[in-house]
């Protein structure tokens, strides 16, 4: 038996993946036994029929951004011409829109603004509560470093400011790849790997659930991926925070790094370690997104339990030149196919309806 396998098989008997074990799964595991070894475990975790999807909008409210990372086509400095921050008419019709077509949740995310206050997101977010039932699932920890430092104050004040005037829950954009030689080579103005567990954590231990992500295709080592894995999995025992997991690849078009599009199977065989290794996160979400729906569909057999968004709105992926379009008919098909039903969930990942 090669080595391989016998570490798939102490895994499924309930041992913790080790970081040299999962290193022997990037690099020599055969796929398809690491992509039926992590379907066992998605049906341990959930036994149930339902496949979870949510529908929501990514409301970029501004593109102007000072970190200016290699790998993003999307932002633009503040006096670019094609620069912008919405306004709140445009804002409150994008939500309106979102409730129309079923959504439970926004995700404000935007550039690191140079001239955006904490006052100005603290206005932004008590005008939507009070318009509009949904949930507010935003602000990347990046941003809110950067409001922090605006603001002068530390990131647990600015956490709790935001909590107070109606902020739900944290995304994990601009986790990339938690390794800092990768962050300072790919985006070297952003914060390092530290300060964003340090926000997560702050975050979770006042209550708001998190998701963790990841970003491969940046030209990272298979143990820059481990050591990823490991500082969600090591915070995510401290704290239990972290909803789920999710993954998507580079898309390089039109940035600055450049660069070849990382292979499907690598992306799968990535996803599979994922869920073996992260043993402590209930949902791991497959990307549609940057795969494609027909890659997506095969997520659900490689340790997916989730597909994500519908995504009513999208634009940092597309800038780089990938678009691919859904609606919830879609979507419902593409995961009755696989033999799974189709649920619509909302933030907590508790099913709203079926199809």
């Amino acid at each position: 038996m090669d080595r391989w396998q016998s570490i798939i098989t102490r895994t499924l008997q309930g041992n913790r993946l080790q970081d040299d074990e999962a290193l022997e799964l990037l690099t020599q595991g055969d796929l398809p036994a690491l992509g039926q070894a992590a379907d066992v475990i998605r049906q341990k975790k959930h036994p149930g029929p339902y496949i979870t999807f949510i529908v929501d909008r990514n409301i970029n409210y501004t593109n102007v951004c000072k970190s200016q990372c290699k790998f993003c086509a999307f932002y633009r400095a503040k006096d670019a011409g094609d620069a912008y921050v919405l306004n709140t008419a445009e804002l409150y019709e994008k939500i309106a829109e979102t409730i129309a077509a079923g959504g439970t949740q926004i995700m404000l995310q935007g550039g690191l603004h140079p001239e955006l206050t904490l006052d100005y997101f603290e206005n932004m977010l008590r005008g939507i509560k009070a318009q509009f039932p949904i949930t507010i699932h935003s602000f990347s920890p990046a941003e809110i470093v950067h409001m922090a430092g605006h603001a002068g104050i530390t990131v647990q004040e600015t956490l709790r400011r935001l909590q107070a005037a109606g902020l739900d829950s944290l995304p994990g954009g601009g986790a990339e790849i938690l390794d800092d030689e990768v962050r300072q080579r790919v985006s070297p103005l952003k914060i390092t790997a530290q300060q964003w567990l340090d926000v997560m954590e702050s975050a979770q231990r006042m209550g708001m659930g998190t998701t963790a992500t990841m970003v491969i295709g940046l030209q990272e080592t298979y143990q820059q991926r481990i050591n990823h894995f490991r500082s969600i999995r090591e915070l995510q025992d401290r704290t239990g925070g972290f909803r789920g997991f999710i993954m998507w690849t580079f898309q390089p078009g039109n940035t600055e790094l450049g660069g070849e599009k990382t292979s499907a199977w690598d992306y799968l065989r990535t996803l599979a370690v994922a869920r073996l290794y992260l043993d402590n996160i209930s949902h791991l979400q497959g990307s549609w997104v940057t795969q494609g729906q027909s890659i997506g569909q095969l997520t659900l057999a490689f340790g997916a339990d989730d597909l994500g968004s519908i995504m009513l709105e999208e634009n940092v992926v597309r800038a780089a030149g990938t678009a691919y379009q859904m609606s919830i008919d879609k979507m419902a098909d593409l995961i009755r196919a696989t033999g799974k039903i189709p649920a619509q969930r909302d933030t907590k990942y508790e099913i709203l309806k079926t199809f």
